[in-house]
Formats: C-alpha cells, structure tokens, sequence
C-alpha cells in the first residue's frame, strides 16, 4: 500500500482545501518573505508547492521561483493557474530534491509540509536537502504547526458540505504516539459510490527538536514567529511556529 502522503494529495485533496484563499496566500508569502531580506530576482524554491498558491504569490514580487511537489495531480493544478508561465515546476520527492546543490537564494516550506514520514531520519532528510541546494548563508523559511498549540485545540470531528459538488466531507482529528492524524471521509449523501477515505499524519515535532536538527544540518535559526502576522512565538498560545534563519 502507497503511504498516506501519496494517496491523499490528489483531486479530492483540492476539494478539502478548497477554503484555502488564494489571496490569502498572497497576503502571507508578503509577510513572510519579508523576514529573509532577498534582493528581487533571488532564486527561490517552494518545497512542497501543492496547487502552487504561495510559489506563485513568490513570483508575483519578482522572484525567480522553482516549486517542487511530489504529486502529480496538485502539480497539474498549479500549472493550470500559471497562465503566464511565471513558476519553474518539478515533481520531486522533498526527502531527494532534483535540484542542483549550492543554487538557490532561499528556500520556503509553507504550511506544515513538513513531519511526513514515519522515519524520522527521512524527515532529517528533508532539512539536509534544503540545506544542499541553498548557497552559503542562503535563507530558509520553515513554517509549522505549533505542536502544544494543537495539542490545546485540537477539533475531533467536523463536517461540511461542498455547495458546488454536493459532497459531503468528514474530518475526524486525533492525536496519536505524537502524531497528528485526520482520517477525511469524502461521500455524497444520494449516491450508492463508496465514501473516499483518506489519511493524513504529520509528526508533531516540538521547537527544541528543531533547533537540534537545523544545527546538525548546518542550518542556523535565527527568527521565529508564531503566526503569519509575525506575533511572536509563545509555546502555549502560538498557533504556528514559523521559523527562519540563514545556512553556515
């Protein structure tokens, strides 16, 4: 059996998320890029790109952008929305980028596309390969979920109904040998198709963890916030843990 990572990121995926606003994006990589300085016309990549929202808000500001996704399908749709042919894609596993070592600028990692993999030396990986393609004191922006925030909050179950489609989607969330886990329920009520089900888990590694591993990789961190807003990171109250800084 595929795991989860290779099963859940296909067309249904676009439905679940399809509340994710494109402006939003924009509004987000605005703040974010901020925080690592680069000239215009810096070479960036976006690790983990999906349907591409943020990689193409980077190439909006006049970034030489390259994103990387392993899915085909998501890759698909952010092609789709390059009508200018403004973003450099490839399919790549984050864990092996098929990138050229030593070329980039800066490096992103939006919205928790990170914790994937049930090894812990492939998530290490992962910060090896962002470290491999960035040139010296090359920049790299990390943005995770704050594990003690979902800890708190945590939702177990909602349900929703897709207006366009009529389908209805199940969430139910739970946490699990420090593991965040939603198993997604995609059916529509009048139909005699099986429900689509799907899972998604992501590692719920804690600020220390990653200051061991950036350090091992010859990563160093050097700014941390706890929202988009650039709040500052409080353990107990952040909802995100968006960490930045600079390779040796």
């Amino acid at each position: 059996m595929k795991p989860w990572y290779e099963q859940s990121f296909g067309s249904d995926y676009m439905l679940v998320y399809k509340h994710r606003n494109w402006e939003n994006a924009a509004k987000e990589v605005c703040q974010m890029i901020s925080w690592l300085g680069l000239s215009e016309g810096a070479q960036v990549v976006d690790i983990g790109c999906g349907m591409g929202r943020h990689a193409l808000a980077l190439a909006s500001f006049g970034y030489s952008v390259t994103g990387i996704d392993l899915s085909p399908s998501l890759l698909e749709e952010a092609r789709r929305h390059d009508i200018e042919g403004a973003v450099k894609w490839e399919q790549g596993d984050m864990r092996e980028l098929p990138l050229e070592a030593g070329t980039f600028d800066a490096t992103v990692n939006f919205f928790t596309s990170f914790g994937y993999f049930s090894y812990e030396d492939d998530n290490v990986k992962v910060l090896r390969n962002i470290r491999k393609v960035l040139r010296p004191n090359g920049s790299f922006l990390i943005d995770f979920l704050n594990p003690v925030y979902v800890e708190h909050t945590l939702v177990p179950r909602s349900e929703r109904r897709d207006e366009d489609t009529g389908l209805v989607i199940q969430e139910l969330r739970s946490i699990e040998d420090g593991w965040v886990q939603k198993e997604i329920t995609v059916f529509h009520p009048q139909s005699k198709e099986a429900p689509r089900e799907y899972l998604e888990r992501v590692k719920l590694y804690k600020l220390d963890w990653f200051k061991t591993q950036l350090a091992g990789c010859g990563l160093v961190l050097e700014q941390l916030y706890g929202n988009y807003d650039g709040s500052p990171y409080e353990s107990s109250k952040s909802p995100r843990m968006i960490m930045a800084g600079r390779a040796k």
